[in-house]
């Protein structure tokens, strides 16, 4: 079994942000454990590729920004690159 690298990790969280969802979905959806996803989680926040928005009730959705759009292109781009 092969480890991801970080930077498929970020892709993950990245690409399940792009319309939106919860913590538990991006959570699940990337396969990480509660700890190591709220440490990318807070990460991506501070840096601006994500943004948390309410989402009705005590609900927060996340999304990812214009800033973290241009980093997923690019980060796709050169996973394309390194697949050759």
């Amino acid at each position: 079994m092969v480890r991801r690298s970080r930077v498929e990790v970020i892709v993950d969280i990245l690409t399940e942000t792009l319309e939106g969802a919860n913590k538990t979905r991006i959570m699940y959806r990337a396969n990480l454990n509660f700890m190591r996803f709220n440490c990318y989680l807070s990460e991506l926040v501070e840096n601006g590729l994500l943004v948390a928005e309410d989402g009705g009730g005590r609900r927060v959705v996340y999304r990812v920004t214009e800033r973290g759009k241009t980093l997923l292109e690019t980060l796709r781009k050169a996973q394309g690159f390194m697949a050759v």
